[in-house]
């Protein structure tokens, strides 16, 4: 007897689990009733991850549903037991592929790969390092050996920290699609491996949207970083310092440690066998590229681009080993050949801009091929012997974002081409097994996405080839040119519409910069912006040079002097993606494949096309097995084959099919194995085998357990009764008292709110209580984020409006902290100012001219104060206003607004330590025509000073001054204002040419 549980479940074999169906599902989905159902495969995988079986078959292909926690079945327990297993004697595990790929390798001796595909976050990268943590622990040992496998294993952070970056579905996803050849000697020995990446998603050096962040090895070297390092290579440990680590905003993630993924990728290196200086020059380069981001370009009178700054230019030079005035030119000039002369054009901001940023990109790109290169000779097997290999398929899943652009077309065209590749390879495999078992092959139908291949790959009108024509069309070839060129080329294709080839409903939700693509997973839109320079990634000419005189070793082999002697145009992004997928797809469809899907939500089942591959496995046989291993396991069901059969297997497993009545059309017959068409023909078999070994069994069981359980059960019963009527007799009295109280408290705050503006009594007490702790516990959290609001204050209800205004004010005097810090014991006036309140503004908005308020009133006025203006040469007195507002300062005379002067050029200000009421307005002046200073007089010069120092965060700009202050009337014309002390004020202009001010003596307390 079989004792049925999760654990024992587990050791079930596939005939073995199909007993427990109906709670675990369906082992292979190839014996799924529905297959053509998708709501029954998603509720078959739903049915296995409720019990923690991640894991699920279609033939022999693996799906995972990523459980988002530790599961205990990766131990080395789980290792020993899959080794040397059939295929399906266990239940479906990643480490069964693996064993199965391995040991077909080792007996066919052919090359086999295994593809990991799915979306981001749905745990490709985790389920490579499972099977090579498998081959690590089941391949035979020795010190080269362990050697080799140390090196694959540590392979894969220095991969992740270079290759991998946080996106908004996943903290740890690969930006690049990563192939990995294991290769195995005649003994089953790992003893090398070859890496080749494809697509790095260099885009993301220079930027990177909202919630996502740069490559990880940015982040684990400044955070990381030893001290001596970061001041060799010109660092801080802060990332916010660093223009190409800021634009996601949120360079710290709290499941992302990155000073211990710095100290894994050191480790990982010096077992990969990079030695020191092979470190450093590769952590320069990235240093420079940090550094390169921060390299500014401003704008002359003409437009051209020009360095305010050498700092991050010169570190930048260093770490390359490029001349900093080479650089400099580089980068703010284009060398163009001209017969047999050299021009320089000067770069404009957007074109300096482009050129730092692509040479971030290329500096970048290239250090990770070389690190490939590197990780690969450290890998790579010398013995010349001939070895088979097992390779690792790591590649991008489907991606539809919002907005999908150039790097979203590469990568559904490669998912676009696997999948025309895997379905053709799973048609090879069944006609093959049929065509060896002698069983005719009958047709199937699935979805032949070659259509949409063509639509993109096709010589001379796919869209790639439409793309890269537009790239070195002569003349202004745009993004929109080349979608103008798409709708004339492929108007009537059926999987390619745009805004203007759609009708009235289809546009609706499409820009006219947009294309869509109907894939064999779904739709998808595309907006062409960026496809033009996306694809071209061009580097300037005079760029590379300058790049191959780098004294940097590691530069110096990725910028070759072999490409200076080639004049050739260099292939475009898309069409070099294209031909490394058809070498990619060449390299697979020479190995033997085996499927590992990673499956996280709905939407992926129908992007990873796993419908269409249950369709093709079930095109013919739901089942096949070995004569044998049928005869061995149903034998009983048939008394001629019970309990032993003498003959050949072959017959006694014909004999048991026509005892259990099969007709002609649900089975055949093949050489070697029984082929059962349909599902349901094999539960019908093994729940008549079940119940033939239960049956005895579970009617003795079904007697016994029925008379203890009746007994039980009355026992129960009457016990539940008294304990019910009990309850319920408790429950009864505490809910009266309840709602008795409840009673008394709703009669209480009712007669309180209708005698809420009397006087107070007991009858009102506690609901105005209730009132003011209210009104209290609302205004704590909705305080005025700022002293200068006035109009967010709440409303308080009648019995504490005198209590509010109490508080309103006492939050209105920390702006004469402000006061106080800026000018207590500086300034002789200032004892006499503290006792009087400010106001919140000295002149309503209906004494502002209608026109003024019209043209500022955008910029929200915060104060407004009465000032006289001193004429810069003759220092004539003027009436003005003076006028704050969130952006600016603005001095109005009636309806004409005589100056603005924004935040931002305000210097400082400047005043006498005397008695005086005068305030000087230092401006930054860049054109000879523009005013300069402003002397002002104000009554309320404290209030004003304050009010301003606030709204422009200016409190350090305000400067007490003694004797003499010096100001501005134009670029490079300056006159002084004179303070001194008198018995009375006076203003005037004095024989040196200065204005004279004559304060007030004021006596000291």
């Amino acid at each position: 007897m079989i004792k049925k549980g999760k654990v024992k479940l587990g050791q079930l074999d596939l005939e073995g689990a199909l007993i427990a169906r109906d709670r675990v599902g369906i082992q292979d989905f190839v014996l799924l009733d529905s297959h053509n159902s998708e709501t029954a495969f998603l509720e078959n995988l739903k049915k296995r991850f409720t019990e923690d079986l991640i894991y699920t078959y279609i033939g022999t292909l693996l799906i995972s549903v990523n459980p988002y926690k530790n599961l205990d079945i990766y131990a080395k327990k789980q290792m020993d037991l899959y080794m040397g297993v059939n295929f399906f004697e266990l239940p479906p595990h990643i480490y069964a592929l693996a064993d199965n790929a391995y040991h077909t390798m080792l007996s066919e001796a052919n090359n086999h790969f295994i593809l990991i595909s799915g979306e981001s976050g749905a745990g490709k990268t985790e389920a490579s390092k499972k099977i090579l943590q498998y081959y690590a622990v089941s391949c035979p040992s020795s010190t080269l050996l362990d050697t080799v496998r140390d090196r694959m294993l540590m392979s894969n952070p220095v991969l992740e920290a270079f290759g991998n970056a946080k996106t908004m579905k996943n903290d740890n996803s690969s930006r690049f699609g990563k192939y990995m050849d294991i290769q195995f000697d005649c003994q089953g020995d790992a003893v090398g491996g070859h890496i080749l990446s494809y697509l790095l998603e260099k885009s993301r050096v220079v930027h990177q949207n909202h919630g996502e962040r740069n490559f990880h090895i940015f982040y684990q070297l400044v955070e990381g970083g030893e001290e001596d390092l970061l001041r060799h290579l010109g660092l801080e440990k802060d990332t916010k310092h660093y223009c190409y680590l800021v634009q996601g905003e949120c360079s710290s993630v709290s499941s992302i440690n990155d000073k211990n993924d710095w100290k894994t990728v050191k480790n990982a290196l010096s077992v990969i066998d990079f030695d020191t200086t092979d470190t450093e020059h590769l952590f320069g380069i990235i240093a420079s590229v940090l550094h390169l981001g921060n390299v500014h370009f401003e704008g002359d009178s003409k437009g051209y681009a020009f360095l305010n700054s050498n700092a991050a230019l010169r570190w930048v030079s260093k770490l390359l080993g490029v001349h900093v005035q080479v650089l400099h030119e580089a980068l703010t000039f284009r060398k163009i050949e001209a017969k047999s002369e050299q021009v320089l054009s000067p770069f404009t901001v957007d074109h300096a801009i482009y050129a730092r940023d692509a040479l971030a990109k290329a500096i970048y790109d290239r250090a990770f091929n070389w690190l490939v290169n590197k990780i690969n000779e450290s890998l790579e097997n010398k013995d010349s012997n001939r070895k088979t290999v097992i390779g690792l398929l790591d590649i991008y899943g489907f991606e539809v974002f919002t907005v999908n652009s150039f790097e979203q077309f590469c990568i559904n065209y490669c998912n676009e081409k696997l999948q025309q590749l895997f379905i053709q390879l799973t048609l090879k495999a069944e006609q093959e097994e049929y065509e060896s078992e002698g069983i005719e092959w009958e047709p199937v139908q699935f979805f032949n996405n070659k259509i949409i291949c063509d639509l993109v790959e096709e010589k001379h009108r796919g869209i790639i080839s439409v793309l890269d024509e537009e790239c070195v069309r002569p003349g202004d070839a745009t993004d929109l040119t080349f979608l103008e060129k798409l709708e004339e080329k492929m108007g009537n294709h059926p999987h390619f519409v745009t805004h203007k080839l759609a009708d009235k409903k289809t546009r609706k939700s499409l820009e006219r910069g947009d294309f869509r693509l109907l894939h064999y997973a779904g739709e998808v839109t595309y907006c062409v912006v960026g496809f033009i320079d996306k694809n071209n990634d061009l580097l300037y000419r005079n760029i590379k040079d300058m790049m191959r005189l780098s004294k940097n070793p590691i530069i110096q082999q990725c910028f070759p002097n072999s490409e200076r002697d080639s004049r050739r145009r260099p292939e475009t992004v898309a069409t070099q993606f294209k031909n490394s997928l058809l070498r990619l797809t060449e390299i697979l469809t020479a190995k033997e494949p085996w499927y590992f899907d990673e499956v996280l939500v709905r939407h992926q089942v129908k992007y990873l096309g796993l419908m269409e591959h249950l369709r093709v496995r079930r095109a013919g046989f739901a089942y096949r097995r070995k004569y044998e291993v049928f005869l061995q396991r149903y034998k009983a069901l048939c008394p001629a084959t019970w309990p032993h059969w003498r003959g050949v297997p072959a017959d006694g497993v014909e004999a048991l099919v026509q005892h259990l009545g099969y007709q002609p059309d649900e089975y055949k017959m093949g050489r070697t194995k029984i082929f059962i068409r349909y599902a349901k023909t094999l539960f019908a078999i093994e729940d008549a085998f079940e119940i033939c070994k239960h049956e005895l069994a579970t009617r003795l069981q079904a007697k016994y357990k029925g008379y203890r359980a009746k007994g039980e059960f009355r026992k129960q019963k009457e016990a539940a009764t008294k304990i019910e009527t009990c309850w319920r007799g408790a429950q009864a009295r505490k809910e009266r008292d309840r709602r008795a109280w409840a009673v008394k408290v709703i009669k209480k705050f009712i007669k309180g709110y209708m005698t809420r503006k009397e006087a107070k009594t007991t009858d009102n007490s506690e609901y105005l209580a209730f009132v003011r702790q209210s009104y209290l516990n609302r205004l704590k959290v909705n305080l005025p984020k700022s002293v200068l609001d006035k109009t967010t204050w709440l409303t308080p209800p009648p019995v504490v409006t005198e209590t509010s205004e109490i508080l309103r004010k006492l939050h209105m005097r920390v702006m004469k902290l402000v006061t106080s810090a800026i000018f207590k014991g500086k300034k002789d006036s200032y004892p006499a100012s503290v006792a009087a309140p400010f106001v919140d503004t000295r002149i309503n908005e209906q004494d502002i001219n209608m026109k003024v308020l019209q043209t500022i009133r955008h910029e929200r006025i915060k104060y407004s104060v009465p000032v006289v203006k001193y004429d810069r040469n003759g220092f004539k007195p003027r009436e003005r206003q003076l006028i704050l507002t969130q952006a600016a300062v603005y001095l109005v005379e009636d309806a004409k607004i005589k100056q603005r002067v924004d935040y931002v050029s305000l210097k400082g200000v400047s005043v006498s330590n005397l008695g005086d009421s005068i305030m000087i307005l230092h401006i930054a002046v860049n054109d000879p025509k523009q005013k300069g200073d402003l002397v002002l007089q104000c009554d309320h010069l404290y209030e004003a000073l304050t009010k301003l120092a606030m709204i422009a965060k200016k409190e350090n700009n305000i400067q007490v001054l003694n004797g003499s202050i010096k100001f501005e009337i134009q670029t490079g014309r300056e006159n002084a204002v004179d303070f001194s002390t008198g018995a009375e004020p006076m203003v005037y202009k004095g024989s040196n040419g200065h204005m004279m001010v004559v304060a007030p003596r004021i006596k000291s307390r």
